[in-house]
């Protein structure tokens, strides 16, 4: 089980609109009468382009690089009118007096809206692949490695303080689009939470954006039966030969407990997301099953349930 998460349920700064004091009566009331904001920022090179369109393509009305200090009027006059009910804006370090305004900024629009801050980052070397093969500069410098060290430091802060972090390392732009889009282009319910399942494959790399993460290599493998092979995990011949098995049964059996003691837990202390990922080997055969089941399982509590299938062919 893997857990990375910032902290994103912590305790809030009492106001009249703080939805973090509010009963879940108010909540809901609430919740469907203000705009959802989610704000999209991280190291350059990260894949905050395709993060926003991902929004976009979610019903999202998004603008990118707006200045800090236009945001909240920006969002307020779009408020008004309650025609559009979900906002997404990119800001990148290269604004003009980012540092000394962002936290005003986020904080101003968390006492008034749902608001949402993702944090894209990711590793070094693939940061420095990306710029070497699409040729462009990086905004703090010509020296691509120095300039990568100098906007962590700068935006260790806005790290720290983001509701979700995502390390998008292992992403094509095609999933990393698919995985945002996942967590917010389900119309918002009075469901408590929303929970993405996740199936993917370790030998291409584990999510790094989970909250807990399960790994299956121990059922047995569907890749070694001929007439199974050319199948994916979501067709019931596959699906039967792995859950006839002893050990699936016991795992599921397991892993049903698990989620009856936790997800009620995480809906009283107002988590409004989880994202669970199962692996296997290669993300065709066993996850996928694992998720499927999974889901059907998930739709007896009041929870919004998507699933992505990251390796399967």
């Amino acid at each position: 089980m893997q857990l990375n998460r910032s902290k994103q349920n912590g305790k809030k700064e009492k106001s009249s609109h703080n939805l973090g004091v509010l009963s879940e009566e108010e909540y809901t009331s609430l919740y469907h009468k203000l705009p959802a904001i989610v704000i999209i920022s991280g190291l350059s090179g990260s894949g905050k382009t395709v993060a926003l369109r991902a929004l976009e393509d979610s019903g999202f009305f998004c603008v990118d690089n707006m200045p800090l200090t236009m945001i909240d009027s920006f969002i307020s006059m779009l408020s008004r009118d309650g025609e559009i009910k979900k906002i997404g804006i990119g800001i990148d370090i290269r604004e003009k007096g980012f540092l000394s305004e962002i936290n005003d900024v986020l904080n101003s629009l968390k006492k008034k809206f749902h608001t949402d801050i993702i944090f894209l980052e990711a590793e070094n070397d693939v940061l420095l692949r990306r710029y070497k093969e699409t040729r462009r500069p990086h905004p703090l410098g010509a020296n691509v490695e120095k300039a990568i060290s100098i906007e962590k430091k700068r935006l260790s802060v806005l790290r720290e303080n983001s509701d979700r972090i995502i390390d998008t390392s292992s992403f094509t732009p095609h999933q990393l689009r698919q995985f945002v889009s996942s967590l917010y282009q389900i119309q918002k319910t009075k469901n408590a939470m929303t929970i993405v399942l996740i199936s993917f494959g370790f030998k291409y790399g584990s999510p790094q954006n989970v909250d807990l993460l399960f790994d299956v290599r121990f059922l047995p493998n569907p890749n070694f039966v001929p007439r199974l092979k050319p199948l994916t995990g979501t067709d019931k011949r596959v699906s039967k030969y792995i859950f006839r098995k002893s050990e699936t049964k016991e795992f599921m059996k397991k892993i049903r407990d698990f989620m009856n003691f936790l997800i009620p837990l995480y809906i009283r202390e107002g988590k409004s997301y989880l994202t669970i990922g199962i692996g296997c080997t290669g993300g065709n055969h066993r996850s996928p099953a694992i998720v499927e089941k999974l889901r059907n399982y998930l739709n007896k509590y009041p929870v919004d349930v998507k699933v992505v299938h990251r390796d399967m062919k």
